[in-house]
């Protein structure tokens, strides 16, 4: 088993409709190939919320390969995955803490045992290896089978990266731009259900919208 190209990815999540030839690890815009160059915007790491500063190293690796920016547009680590993936280990997420801690510390030894460095430290190729391992079960030291491991962290990186920017994830919308999803509707015209031209994007969190309302009263958008 190899680790799904990002459309592949995408597209077993339900986030594309499109069916799409699976494509090996090699493929263009899967992990293990170095993304083209384009102009991408830094995204600098907000102050951590529940992981350690090794935890979110290793995580900010593992999301990039797996949803990796390339020609198709940004990816996990442009949409800020790991730092929804943080805050909501203290939230919403808590019953996973456990498993982030147990598995991120048993992908790093993996990876030093297997490859003789840091994942976070290894080549995209070498921790496309590392991951398919984890994937399809090989690696050892997760307790049970490192497949679940794999599993909760690519779903949570998914939602990290298309969820409402509210929750810390999808920055500067780039999830909602890479599905071409055109942000929330309150009213839809005659044109727009012409389907004649893609709608014009609303760029705005739907807790920024006075229409709706944060639990216990209150609006805005808090990154």
């Amino acid at each position: 088993m190899t680790i799904w190209s990002r459309r592949e990815l995408l597209k077993r999540a339900g986030v594309l409709g499109a069916v799409a030839a699976a494509r090996p690890a090699a493929a263009a815009g899967s992990p293990g190939t170095p993304a083209p160059s384009r102009a991408v915007a830094t995204v600098a790491r907000e102050p951590l919320e529940t992981l350690t500063a090794t935890e979110a190293d290793i995580l900010e690796a593992v999301v990039a390969r797996l949803i990796p920016t390339d020609a198709n547009g940004p990816g996990a680590t442009d949409a800020r995955a790991a730092h929804y993936i943080d805050r909501a280990l203290g939230g919403a997420l808590a019953s996973s803490r456990d498993a982030y801690t147990s598995g991120l510390a048993a992908l790093d030894a993996y990876a030093r045992a297997s490859k003789g460095a840091p994942f976070a430290q290894l080549s995209a190729a070498d921790q496309d290896l590392v991951l398919t391992d984890v994937e399809s079960g090989v690696a050892t030291g997760f307790g049970s089978t490192s497949t679940i491991f794999f599993e909760l962290v690519r779903s949570h990186t998914i939602q990290g990266t298309f969820c409402d920017p509210f929750y810390g994830g999808n920055a500067n919308f780039a999830g909602w731009d890479l599905i071409g999803y055109p942000g929330i509707r309150l009213a839809v015209s005659a044109d727009d259900q012409r389907m004649a031209a893609r709608p014009k994007p609303v760029r705005e969190s739907a807790y920024d919208n006075v229409t709706f309302t944060i639990k216990g009263g209150g609006h805005g958008h808090q990154p």
